[in-house]
């Protein structure tokens, strides 16, 4: 078996003593140690890699390959491809040039060397990055609160990209995710748009966005009673937060409101005013604010007051100071059984 590995050897090495044997003389070339580990040279994507090969003083005959197949033998052209040639400075210089560098590219490359006593080659292994590149992305969505949702953002490149993930929220911190985020039961303060990064230190990273909605019920968030001189304008004001945009409803009892009764209700997006423009006296009392969308429904009572009557403004019973006085002294007096 020792005898076959070596006789195959001799007829390989043979074999390319008769090539080099066709290639014109002219090039001496500096010698390289058979030993030395291969060279590599990274080159990215579209650039133009030269891998060199120098020469000397003594006779040789050289050539480019790349693998099995021969690119140049001397001055001569193997190859057919127009993005390779030489680049060659008098006698001194023997390198090869590969303009508009592809993955194809990649690969192991030889300058042989041929000198007078033995043949030497020069091994460079050729590595191409291609910049990191987002392929596929998530669409834009719209979601229920408590749902789970799973975004995705599938990149290439070489080497393989790093794929982060952060909320475009004021704090804007990282996410946990990679290729895809998966967001358990999401709630209203993770909507927003979403930016996915692919980076591999190539070239700039490639960045790509994708908007979450998510819908939920109405929340009133504030609401604002008021007091009212009779003949004057009384306003009620009620705020809500939802997604989609809440409709509003005003009701006296369990009656409901419209413009058309004498009253004036405006609504602007989240927010609705209800305007009574000649306050009476049966227009004092409770009133009822209703938000809904088709997520849920709620509501919130606001009041008219009398002017003096000892309420706030916001609809919580204040008691006035007198009533704290007679308060007082009822309790004292049962104290001191009077």
């Amino acid at each position: 078996m020792q005898v076959g590995r070596k006789s195959c050897w001799r007829q390989l090495q043979a074999s390319f003593f008769r090539l080099l044997c066709l290639i014109p003389t002219g090039f001496p070339v500096r010698s390289v140690d058979m030993q030395r580990a291969t060279d590599n040279i990274t080159v990215r994507q579209g650039d133009t890699a030269i891998i060199r090969c120098y020469v000397d003083d003594k006779s040789s005959k050289v050539a480019w390959l790349n693998r099995s197949n021969i690119i140049y033998a001397g001055e001569d052209k193997w190859s057919l491809d127009p993005r390779v040639d030489l680049v060659t400075k008098g006698q001194l210089e023997y390198s090869l040039r590969i303009q508009k560098v592809d993955v194809y590219d990649e690969g192991s490359y030889t300058c042989s060397i041929q000198t007078k006593q033995q043949s030497k080659p020069s091994l460079v292994y050729l590595i191409v990055q291609v910049p990191a590149v987002i392929y596929k992305m998530s669409e834009d969505m719209v979601v229920n609160e408590g749902s789970n949702v799973t975004l995705s953002c599938l990149a290439s490149g070489r080497p393989d990209p790093i794929i982060t993930w952060r909320l475009l929220n004021p704090s804007a911190e990282p996410l946990d995710g990679e290729e895809y985020l998966d967001i358990i039961g999401i709630m209203r303060n993770q909507a927003g748009r979403y930016e996915c990064k692919a980076s591999n230190d190539v070239f700039i990273p490639d960045v790509k966005y994708v908007n979450v909605v998510v819908n939920y019920p109405p929340t009133i968030k504030k609401t604002q009673s008021s007091e009212a001189q009779l003949g004057r304008t009384g306003t009620l004001q009620c705020d809500a937060t939802a997604v989609p945009t809440p409709e509003f409803e005003w009701y006296r009892d369990d009656k409901r409101l419209t413009s058309s009764q004498g009253i004036n209700i405006q609504t602007l997006g989240t927010s609705t005013l209800l305007m009574i423009p000649s306050v009476t006296e049966e227009d004092y009392g409770k009133y009822t604010c209703v938000a809904s969308n088709r997520l849920g429904v709620q509501n919130a009572s606001l009041f008219l007051y009398r002017p003096g009557t000892g309420r706030d403004i916001n609809g919580s019973a204040c008691v006035s100071q007198s009533m704290w006085l007679l308060l007082a002294s009822f309790f004292v007096c049962l104290f001191f059984k009077c």
